[in-house]
């Protein structure tokens, strides 16, 4: 590090990334030091800590300003009030032109050097003048008419582009971009770094459930660094034969095409030329089959970008297996669609829609026609599937309802019947994540699952294709069906159907043995098992098996036990209000219910309704079982403590 040498960080938005490498790029070669969030930072990382470190450790923050920088959700608000409130040296650029009111007070008096309709001589300078201050001319000024020299004689292909240098490439062929994307910002950096991560043909591949966002993601990335490439073609991958049709389509207006050669010998041509091309981005959207889609990936110094539900991509393309919506991303995109709607309510409805960005995007468009917030959640309370065929979103070409129609039809058409049965078992259980060791356990006594019980290769093949058809999310030793997929998919099976897979869902969670409820070194499978016990469509489904009557009193307990208190309640009113019917209030399985239902008003401070019940079962105990049955004791214990917390 020599005398001249200085460390910066950069700070800017999300979407300004280009604009980030660009700057990095010509402040590393000045000769300086540049810390750059995903340049420096690893996955797993914790991100406020790494942030507080380059802050302090760096001699001056670069900040790029624009509108996005100042928006109120953004981490850089942070950032730049951190370096001015312990008085670091903060360097802005504008990136783009702005108003007085785009820029906080606060840095309204701030000198700040603009890069924006800058040629990349002039912005370089512009740059390095506000990092090292203004430099008078040691000689002659140039003419200002004169055209400036490019200073690259030989440009470097990986070196980042002034993003404002160039519009969208000559070679062009991707839809118009969604003004209405948000987040992602994560996955988007993600993306970046991994397709930067080598100097030839670098494969990415976005996989995940329908309704996830990965074309979307997809069509933001090519619109956000469309500057830094000579040629980004979009090509529908899902039929994957089509390929060399849509490859001539490419070979045909880059001017290589031959019209007497057929359209395989011109998709080979196109991919001879790509080895020898900088600076190309294809983007495969829908490719679902790895397999027929290898041999058509092309090499050289480009990039690839792979949409697929299938997550089969090893070997042939690194892998992002994208999730939903964070919850801080699901409010501010609802709150960004629907005008009036409140943090807390874009919450609650953000959790009903399990964070899916389809859906979200569904619900948006419903809410805005006229529909109320409390209606609409009402209704995916009861016509859930009914209200997700409901649709007006332009930039996914399906409703949710009609993509998990389509991918499950596509399952049973290709002869999976165990994946089939195995998809419709695990809609009738909970959305959390069920390990498969409950389905091997159970599986030679799940009268819906078809084929040899004994078959050790059976789980493993079924989630295959359900991973395939991006209708489950597989691991290792889990699988998870999304909430809204389950909702949809109950509604296929006749009265007789569903009653019979309401069994196995019964056997499955029967075979559980989690333990002691009362012991923490239990709690972990316990959790597991509630979270599914406590959903409420499988809570009324197995709340008159005998079977599980002694599983789902432990569950009360263990809830009790370890302060989840809410959902204690919650499980415990539901199986008295169904046991006092079908079993009458008396039976003991009804008592030992109502106990657990009195100790849980009481963790939620509702002392009187805890009296109430404990009182009412203490009296039913002494009459059916006799004053000194444990039970009966057990409730005089409990009303006790009861009129000690009321203060009686």
């Amino acid at each position: 590090m020599t005398d001249t040498t200085q460390r910066f960080f950069v700070s800017y938005a999300g979407p300004d990334r280009a604009w980030a490498e660009w700057v990095g790029w010509q402040l590393k070669r000045a000769g300086h030091q540049v810390e750059l969030d995903r340049w420096d930072w690893q996955t797993g990382d914790d991100f406020v800590q790494k942030m507080n470190l380059a802050l302090h450790g760096a001699d001056a923050v670069v900040a790029l300003f624009s509108k996005k920088y100042f928006a109120a959700e953004r981490w850089t608000g942070d950032e730049w009030s951190a370096t001015v409130a312990t008085r670091g040296r903060l360097v802005p650029v504008a990136i783009e032109a702005l108003a007085d009111d785009d820029i906080p007070a606060l840095l309204r008096n701030r000198l700040y050097q603009g890069l924006h309709g800058l040629d990349e001589p002039a912005a370089t300078a512009a740059l390095l003048e506000a990092v090292h201050g203004p430099v008078p001319p040691a000689g002659p000024v140039a003419f200002p008419g004169a055209a400036s020299p490019d200073s690259d004689t030989e440009p470097d292909p990986q070196r980042p582009r002034l993003p404002s240098s160039v519009g969208l490439p000559e070679v062009w062929s991707v839809r118009r971009r969604n003004p209405d994307f948000s987040g992602r910002e994560a996955e988007m950096v993600q993306l970046r770094t991994g397709l930067l991560s080598g100097h030839q043909a670098v494969v990415q591949a976005l996989h995940g459930m329908g309704g996830i966002g990965k074309t979307q993601i997809a069509l933001e990335y090519a619109h956000r660094f469309g500057s830094q490439y000579d040629l980004v073609w979009w090509v529908d991958a899902e039929q994957a034969d089509q390929l060399p049709v849509r490859y001539t389509e490419l070979a045909d207006r880059i001017g290589i095409a031959k019209s007497d050669a057929g359209s395989e010998a011109n998709a080979h041509a196109l991919l001879q030329h790509l080895r020898t091309r900088h600076r190309w981005l294809l983007i495969l959207d829908n490719a679902d089959q790895p397999d027929q889609i290898e041999p058509w990936l092309p090499e050289g110094p480009g990039h690839v970008v792979i949409t697929s539900r299938n997550p089969d991509w090893h070997g042939i393309a690194h892998q992002s297996d994208l999730d939903v919506f964070t919850r801080t991303d699901s409010q501010a995109y609802l709150q960004s669609r629907i005008p009036g709607i409140t943090t807390g309510q874009a919450d609650l409805l953000a959790r009903d829609l399990g964070d899916l960005p389809l859906a979200l995007a569904q619900a948006a468009g419903v809410l805005r026609s006229g529909m109320s917030l409390d209606r609409y959640r009402q209704l995916l309370t009861t016509n859930t599937a009914r209200l997700l065929q409901e649709s007006d979103v332009r930039d996914y070409p399906a409703p949710l309802a009609a993509t998990v129609n389509i991918a499950a039809t596509r399952l049973t058409d290709d002869g999976h019947s165990d994946a089939t049965a195995l998809l419709r078992l695990g809609a009738f259980l909970g959305p959390d994540i069920i390990p498969t060791a409950w389905l091997e356990t159970a599986r030679p006594r799940l009268a819906t699952i078809p084929g040899d019980p004994d078959d050790p290769m059976w789980l493993r093949n079924a989630l295959q294709h359900l991973g395939r058809f991006g209708l489950a999310r597989t691991d290792f030793d889990t699988f998870q069906i999304h909430r809204l997929t389950q909702a949809i998919l109950r509604t296929q099976p006749s009265p007789d159907q569903a009653a019979a897979i309401c069994d196995d869902v019964t056997t499955v969670l029967a075979a559980v043995n989690p333990g002691d409820p009362q012991s923490p070194a239990d709690w972990p499978t316990w959790a597991s098992l509630t979270a599914h016990l406590t959903t409420p469509h499988v809570t009324t489904a197995v709340a008159d098996q005998p079977d599980l009557r002694a599983t789902l009193l432990k569950a009360a307990h263990f809830l009790i036990r370890s302060g989840l208190p809410r959902a204690a309640h919650g499980l415990a009113t539901a199986l008295h209000q169904a046991w006092s019917t079908d079993l009458g209030p008396d039976h003991p399985d009804t008592l030992t219910c109502a106990q657990f239902l009195g100790h849980a008003s009481g963790d939620l401070g509702d002392y009187a309704k805890a009296r109430s019940i404990i009182e009412n079962t203490y009296v039913r105990r002494r009459r059916v079982l006799g004053e000194d049955h444990p039970d009966t004791l057990h409730s005089a214990n409990d009303a006790g403590t009861t009129l000690t917390y009321l203060g009686k």
